[in-house]
C-alpha cells in the first residue's frame, strides 16, 4: 500500500478485491479477520483471485465442487484510499470498514 511518510494522516492507496452482493452492492472480500486488506498493487490484488480460483478447481478435482462453481470469478479488483481512521474509500466515494451507527 502507499502510504505518505511525511503526514500519516495524509490517505494512503492501495487496491482491493471486491464482489458485488445484492444487499450492499460491492463490497471487499478479502480480510485477516479485523479489517480488509488492502494490496500494495494491482497485481498482488489479482494473484490473490488467481489463487483463490486456483484452490476452487482443486475442490472441483477432488469432487469437493461443482464444475460451473468452480470456474465462476466473481470476484475483481478496485483501486481504493485508505483514511487515517482505516476507512477504505472506492473509486465510487463508498466506504467500507467503518463501525456500526458511522457507515454512510
Amino acid at each position: 500500500m502507499t502510504t505518505s511518510a511525511e503526514n500519516p494522516e495524509e490517505p494512503c492507496s492501495g487496491y482491493c478485491v471486491f464482489i458485488d452482493t445484492l444487499c450492499q452492492g460491492p463490497v471487499p472480500v478479502v480480510s485477516d479477520d479485523e479489517r480488509f486488506v488492502v494490496f500494495e498493487s494491482e497485481v498482488a490484488a489479482q494473484r490473490e483471485i488467481a489463487e483463490y480460483q486456483i484452490a476452487r478447481l482443486e475442490e472441483f478435482l477432488a469432487g469437493e465442487r461443482d464444475f460451473d462453481e468452480a470456474m465462476a470469478v466473481d470476484e475483481y479488483v478496485v483501486a481504493v484510499t485508505v483514511d487515517a481512521d482505516g476507512v477504505i474509500v472506492d473509486v465510487e466515494g463508498r466506504r467500507h470498514g467503518e463501525k456500526r451507527g458511522s457507515e454512510q
